[in-house]
Order: C-alpha cells, then sequence, then structure tokens
C-alpha cells in the first residue's frame, strides 16, 4: 500500500482502477448499512436488474459475441464502418501511423462525449441520417477531426496536435456539432475550452506527446515504449492518460499541485491521509482507456489486465440502478431538482454505480451462463448495462433522459 501522506504517492494511487473500486466500495458498504443520506439500497431487486440486463444482450447480441467497450462501436452507427472509409485515405502510411491517428480521433472523439442534452441532434451530411446523445457526438466528432479542424498542418489533416487544438473557439465547435439557439447542446463552451487546454497540456507533456510537433498520436509510441514483451496493461493506459491529460479538467481539487479530475468528495469516505473524503472515478479517462485497446492490438501490442479497469460512473449505468429499484432515493429532491457534478447526491449515485457494477456482473454471467473470462466486465458495458440504461429509461420517460438531473459542463457526463 502506498503512503497516503505523501502527496506524490496519494495522488499515484487516486489515478488507479483500484483506488476507484475501493473508495466506490466503501460507499456501497455505506449503502448496505444505511448510512447515506440520498439513497437506499434496495439489494433485493439486483436480480430483476440482472434479468433485464441478461434480456438487452440477448436482444442485441444473440449469438452473445459481444465486443469490447468503446468509442469505436459508435463510429460505427446506422450500419457505416466510418473507421474503414477513414483508414482507406490513409492509404500506405503504414500500421504504426494508422494507430497514431486512431489515438488521435479517438482521445478527441471520447473528450467531447460527455452528455448532450435532450435537446441536440446533429444531421450526418453525406447520409442524411440524423443521431442523438452519444452517437450524435460520436458522429459529429468523427467528421470535425475528418475534416482537419483539429490540425494545423493542411498537408497532414488527420492528426490531432497542438497548435490545432489550441486554435478551437467555440463559434468553430457550434457549427461543426450544428448547435444553435434552435439545436443547443449542453456545455458548448466547455467543450471548447476543454480542446485548447488539451492542446497547452500536449506541449507541457513532451514526454508523451512529442516535442518537435506535439500529436496526441504520439501517445501511442510511449506506450509501445512502456510495452513488455509485445504487452502493455490497462492501468499503464490509464496512467497516461491520466498523467497527460490531467491538467484539462477544470476547477477540480487539487493535491500536491496536481489537478486530480474526475475526483470529488463524499462524508461516507473517512481516512487518516491526504485522500480523506476522496472519491475519484476518471470516467472519460477510462472510457478513452478502454478506447485505446483496439488501436493497440491491431497495432500488434496486447492489452492485459483490462478487468482492472472498473464500470464507468455515468448516467446510463445509473440509471439502470435507479430505474430497476436497486437504488431508491430517500427524499423527493433527488429526481425533482438539478445537482451540481460535485454534490453529494451525484457522487453518492456515481460511486453505487460502479460498486453495483461489480454486483451486477456475476449475476448476468448466471442468466447467460457465461464464465467471467467469457462475459469480462469490458463487454458487459457494452452489450449490457449502457444499452438498459438507456432502454428503461425510453420506457419510463419522454425522451429518454435520466431519472437524475446533473447540471454538465459539458465535461463529466
Amino acid at each position: 500500500m502506498p503512503n497516503l501522506n505523501d502527496p506524490a504517492e496519494a495522488v499515484a494511487w487516486l489515478r488507479g482502477p483500484q483506488a476507484i473500486r475501493a473508495r466506490c466500495a466503501s460507499i456501497l458498504e455505506a449503502a448496505r448499512a444505511d448510512g447515506l443520506a440520498h439513497f437506499a439500497l434496495r439489494a433485493e431487486h439486483l436480480e430483476a436488474a440482472a434479468d433485464y440486463v441478461a434480456q438487452t444482450i440477448r436482444a442485441n447480441y444473440p449469438t452473445l459475441d459481444i465486443p469490447t467497450h468503446s468509442r469505436w462501436r459508435h463510429f460505427a452507427v446506422g450500419g457505416r464502418d466510418r473507421w474503414a472509409e477513414l483508414a482507406a485515405r490513409i492509404g500506405g502510411a503504414g500500421t504504426e501511423e494508422a494507430a497514431r491517428v486512431r489515438f488521435d480521433l479517438a482521445v478527441t472523439s471520447v473528450l467531447l462525449d460527455a452528455g448532450a442534452g435532450a435537446a441536440w441532434r446533429y444531421r450526418e451530411p453525406e447520409s442524411g441520417a440524423t443521431y442523438a446523445r452519444s452517437e450524435g457526438l460520436a458522429v459529429a466528432s468523427f467528421e470535425l477531426f475528418a475534416g482537419g479542424a483539429l490540425s494545423s498542418d493542411p498537408e497532414r489533416p488527420l492528426r490531432a496536435d497542438a497548435a490545432g487544438l489550441d486554435a478551437m473557439t467555440e463559434a468553430r465547435l457550434a457549427e461543426a456539432f450544428q448547435a444553435g439557439p434552435d439545436n443547443p447542446l449542453v456545455g458548448l463552451a466547455g467543450r471548447a475550452a476543454l480542446l485548447r487546454r488539451l492542446g497547452q497540456a500536449l506541449t507541457a507533456a513532451p514526454a508523451l506527446f512529442g516535442a518537435a510537433r506535439p500529436r496526441l498520436g504520439n501517445l501511442f509510441d510511449y506506450l509501445r515504449s512502456r510495452a513488455h514483451d509485445g504487452a502493455v496493461t490497462a492501468a499503464t493506459i490509464l496512467a497516461a492518460v491520466l498523467d497527460g491529460l490531467g491538467p484539462i479538467w477544470p476547477g477540480r481539487i487539487e493535491l500536491g499541485g496536481v489537478n486530480l479530475g474526475d475526483v470529488w468528495r463524499h462524508p461516507a469516505v473517512r481516512t487518516r491521509d491526504l485522500t480523506d473524503g476522496l472519491v475519484p472515478f476518471h470516467k472519460l479517462s477510462q472510457w478513452l482507456a478502454y478506447s485505446l485497446i483496439e488501436p493497440l492490438e491491431d497495432a500488434g501490442i496486447a492489452v492485459t489486465g483490462v478487468d482492472e479497469l472498473t464500470g464507468l460512473a455515468e448516467y446510463r449505468n445509473g440509471g439502470l440502478f435507479v430505474d430497476t429499484g436497486v437504488l431508491e432515493p430517500k427524499h423527493d429532491g433527488v429526481l425533482t431538482e438539478t445537482h451540481e457534478v460535485g454534490s453529494e447526491v451525484v457522487v453518492e449515485w456515481r460511486a453505487l454505480t460502479v460498486a453495483l457494477l461489480d454486483a451486477l456482473a456475476p449475476l448476468v454471467r448466471a442468466c447467460l451462463g457465461k464464465t467471467e473470462a467469457e462475459l469480462p466486465l469490458a463487454k458487459l458495458l457494452e452489450g449490457g448495462t449502457w444499452s438498459a440504461g438507456r432502454r428503461i429509461a425510453r420506457d419510463r420517460r419522454p425522451g429518454g433522459g435520466p431519472p437524475i438531473t446533473v447540471a454538465s459542463d459539458g465535461t463529466v457526463f
């Protein structure tokens, strides 16, 4: 166990998936003892929730051949393999450059994937199809990248470099995402600012992103250099993402002068060290780590320890537990008020979501007759819980929004 009274060791621990699991598990234990202010645990509903997720998986993947949860699934929405089309443009650039381009695309698209809001829509220019929420953000960010908007080099448009990102304005992003008064996108200004800070973060971390012309794709080369016997761990991917992108998160908790990112406070966590009260989630960073697995593996680098990553603390997974009755709000304000991301209600909800995903997984496997090796958490997220959360939300509420309203700044959910 690291020395959590040492700032550097405490920060490193909070950036690991074991810290996410440990702190979220402590919130779940408090719920089991009825010690939380906002949610009561109704564990007797977990089996019904597992049945619902298993039904959703069978509907989505009748053969139970489920891919890993990642951004790449959204790039194929509508039956169109957009990455394959873009890869054809790269031509003979080679496997390594293709991986760099995929890193450029995945990182920027994931960071733009915080909730869009119920009203926003994106009409794909080429197909004419209209998409909303995560799929719409995926297609819009794909078109933004493919059009060269994130590159400062017109001769090499398929990249996201520091200068290109730093030049992004709210007006340019609004135009690219077709956002405006009649098509409002939640957190538009926050997303544009996030891209600019991302550009600045690339310049500040030459070991990860290169010194001469900092680029997100150079993170592929860094991770390749960290591989042993042709393999890199998922925890190494997450650590690199958090180290490199840590400075981009606005107004967050700091420890030892380091911005902790998606880490918040909850009174149920009590420790006698520098991490007292802190609950890490790293939702977008873990979503990104999941999304970098395929580019690495397609480039010949195996990724091990994927199950060390946790479930994602976001509103589809979290909404599933509220809508199936596993989590019962203790007061009307949970469902009727709008909550800030760092509020006790939201931190409690997100922590319970992560811990309950681990509790739900073996029940779903039992329903489907699958082992943990056959249905790891990364596939359970893709095949079932996220889709099940969306499905039940559509059944419960017009527009399919989550049961709890969060005031998003475009950088968390």
